[in-house]
């Protein structure tokens, strides 16, 4: 479905148009490893993500950014990412997917499963730490159908083995396997590519990112109802990862992608911690026994002298948190990571909920609480500074400010869902009236079908002509390389 990406600074300022012909398997390895933004040494190179999978190019960030990760990769991961992908049956979580159901016709019509030489790459969407991103669809789609368009995520395993991040590479396709939530990527197809390509068809995401989408907002901020439907959309995909026993540890607006109808995709999951959950019910009230004894207006004597008292069962809350989770690996974003991440300690879960705080602030008032001139500057006053919120517009901010302060507590033992997760954090009066369950069902605040801004999820935006190949090979010979171009 998504594939996450960021924009390398060979690509700034560039439109992502078709290369060259003849570039062939070439240019993949090329901009797979030319488009390697930042090292696991490095920490003060810019950042300016790109959302892979969508086609509303990312806008670059005021401030420097980078994006950090020190991880140590086991030389074992090579074999796991050469590791054949179990078998799956992906399930899409919206009813008439014509792109699922394209998917699963090409599937089942197919003598073999399907590989590189049933989807068209048209042209190079962005590229990543760990990969490049390209627009594709279906070889044998009907050119009268309604045009169906992917993203496909290539990776060049030589190049990562490299840069030391095939455990990171490994980690990703394993967690995107897995996945099953609406909020999340759904792979529709994964497969090896001769000779050392691995790639990963997902959904593809026409309504840009929301850093994208904060700045065409007037002043560039939403609306306080805009970023309470997105936060807790976030929150959902944020609750089911932990339920997994995954801190996802790299939230912020340009890893957050607007679907075709409006609603959010998590995207980016090389930055991710695997541990454990055990999600268990418990009672609302922590000091609650489990019951509560129900209380009469009306008199005893009224009643039978022994009757029993009744008890009525106190409501009871999922709670899914790995708790357990720790690592001392510094990675994210440097407005986004936690005070305990600064600091250079050990952290978990509660990073996720801190970015939380961030993310909402920002979508709230159009920029990031603890930005500094530089990145270490930033990080000096992710650890010190108290928080602080711009002038206040009127008692309706009160919640939200009042939710952000409990997610952006320096100490993470005290930090809103540190130890309940999106249990505590969903029962705050900021989501009163909201109904998670339905929320999927919701009119989100932009559909980007609706929006002339998106002109490129139309299927015409798309370059449907491709450059003619004149190294392609006969019919006859076997070949499972890319056909590019």
């Amino acid at each position: 479905m998504v594939a996450p990406v960021r924009a390398a600074p060979a690509l700034a300022g560039k439109p992502h148009g078709p290369p060259p012909p003849g570039l062939a398997m070439l240019e993949v390895a090329a901009a797979a490893a030319g488009e390697e933004r930042l090292s696991d040494a490095s920490t003060a190179a810019p950042n300016s993500s790109l959302s892979s999978a969508s086609s509303a190019g990312s806008l670059p960030r005021c401030s420097s950014l980078s994006r950090l990760s020190f991880d140590c990769s086991p030389s074992a991961a090579l074999a796991a990412a050469r590791s054949p992908p179990p078998a799956r049956v992906s399930r899409p979580h919206r009813s008439g997917d014509a792109a699922w159901a394209a998917i699963r016709a090409a599937s089942t019509s197919a003598a073999a499963p399907l590989g590189p030489r049933d989807f068209k790459l048209l042209r190079r969407i962005g590229g990543g730490d760990i990969g490049t991103v390209y627009l594709c669809r279906l070889r044998n789609t009907a050119r009268e159908s309604p045009c169906q368009l992917y993203a496909m995520k290539v990776v060049d395993r030589r190049v990562v083995a490299k840069k030391k991040k095939l455990e990171r590479a490994a980690a990703e396709k394993r967690i995107l396997r897995a996945l099953d939530h609406p909020f999340l990527p759904t792979l529709f197809a994964d497969f090896d590519a001769a000779p050392h390509f691995s790639c990963v068809v997902m959904e593809f995401c026409p309504g840009g990112d929301l850093h994208s989408l904060r700045h065409r907002m007037p002043s560039r901020r939403f609306p306080l109802p805009s970023a309470r439907f997105y936060a807790a959309e976030v929150l959902l995909a944020l609750e089911y990862l932990h339920m997994m026993g995954i801190v996802y540890r790299d939230l912020k607006p340009e890893n957050v992608l607007i679907r075709a109808d409006g609603h959010i995709m998590l995207t980016d999951f090389d930055l991710t911690l695997e541990s454990t959950s055990s999600p268990s019910l418990e009672s609302a009230d922590a000091d609650d026994d489990g019951a509560s004894t129900s209380v009469s207006c009306f008199p005893d004597h009224l009643f039978k002298r022994h009757r029993r008292q009744r008890r009525t069962a106190a409501p009871r809350t999922f709670v899914a948190e790995p708790v357990d989770a720790r690592s001392c690996s510094f990675v994210g974003t440097h407005e986004y990571v936690a005070p305990e991440v600064a600091r250079g300690g050990p952290h978990g879960a509660a990073v996720d909920w801190w970015a939380l705080g961030v993310f909402l602030y920002e979508l709230l008032h159009g920029r990031t609480p603890f930005a500094g001139a530089d990145n270490e500057s930033t990080l000096r006053n992710i650890a010190h500074r108290p928080l602080a919120f711009p002038p206040s517009s009127g008692p309706a901010d009160a919640a939200a400010r009042d939710l952000i302060a409990g997610l952006l507590a320096k100490d993470p033992a005290r930090r809103l869902g540190s130890r309940r997760g999106a249990a505590d954090v969903k029962a705050h009066p900021f989501f009163r009236g909201l109904n998670f369950a339905l929320l999927r069902s919701s009119r989100p605040p932009v559909v980007p079908g609706a929006s002339p801004l998106h002109r490129s999820q139309s299927c015409h935006a798309a370059p449907t002509t491709a450059t003619p190949d004149k190294k392609k090979p006969p019919a006859s010979a076997p070949d499972a390389r890319f056909d590019l171009f």
